[in-house]
């Protein structure tokens, strides 16, 4: 393995960490999932996103940063390799969205401050499905918080995922997942897996699944 910390990242209901899951019991690597259910705040901002969106923003920031602080820091002989079913900017990317001016504003700086102290991933892997495929994967998972997610929504962080890729300068691997199925179907797991034990140049590469 070329890369000794990989990060998957995607809209909600993409498949992050399914996939992560898969990735790590291949490679034998330290695995680190989101923790998204113990935010008090998650189903109250579905029901009510105005007014809950700063603290359920604020609160997953605060829980990734000391998630991915006391994990990282830790030295772990026997697996050399982590994996992420989160990237720490998908803090500022949903807050974006979620957020009025003024408390994004406040939001980012206090973004700014704790990214700088996080060590960023070799390979970021972005996992990309139309909407309509989200909300199919959310109504399977069956999460009763998530079912009233709005297709708006979705298209939102969709854009903004988008935005944030096009500026992207690390190596990061666009995978169209609109067909995908790494729980069931080997080749496209394989094919994944094939293109991770390759050496990329910084910027966006396009992985096409059989």
């Amino acid at each position: 393995m070329k890369y000794q910390f990989i990060t998957i990242e995607g809209n909600i209901g993409a498949g992050k960490t399914t996939l992560a899951q898969l990735l790590s019991r291949h490679y034998k690597a330290r695995l680190i999932l989101e923790e998204f259910a113990d935010n008090p705040f998650l189903p109250k901002f579905y029901a009510n996103p105005d007014q809950y969106a700063f603290p359920v923003e604020l609160f997953f920031m605060a829980e990734r940063y000391k998630q991915l602080k006391e994990l990282l820091q830790q030295q772990d002989l026997f697996q050399q390799v982590t994996i992420s079913d989160y990237l720490f900017t998908k803090c500022l990317l949903f807050a974006k969205v979620t957020l009025p001016a003024d408390e994004y504003r406040l939001y980012q700086r206090l973004f700014n401050i704790i990214h700088q102290q996080l060590i960023q991933p070799d390979l970021l892997v972005y996992l990309h499905a139309p909407v309509e495929k989200l909300q199919e994967n959310i109504k399977k998972r069956n999460r009763a918080y998530e079912q009233n997610i709005s297709t708006d929504y979705l298209h939102q962080l969709q854009d903004t995922y988008t935005h944030y890729l096009r500026q992207q300068t690390s190596r990061t691997l666009f995978v169209d997942v609109s067909n995908a199925d790494f729980l069931y179907n080997d080749a496209h797991l394989q094919t994944l897996i094939n293109a991770l034990d390759k050496t990329y140049e910084p910027g966006v590469h396009y992985i096409e699944l059989p």
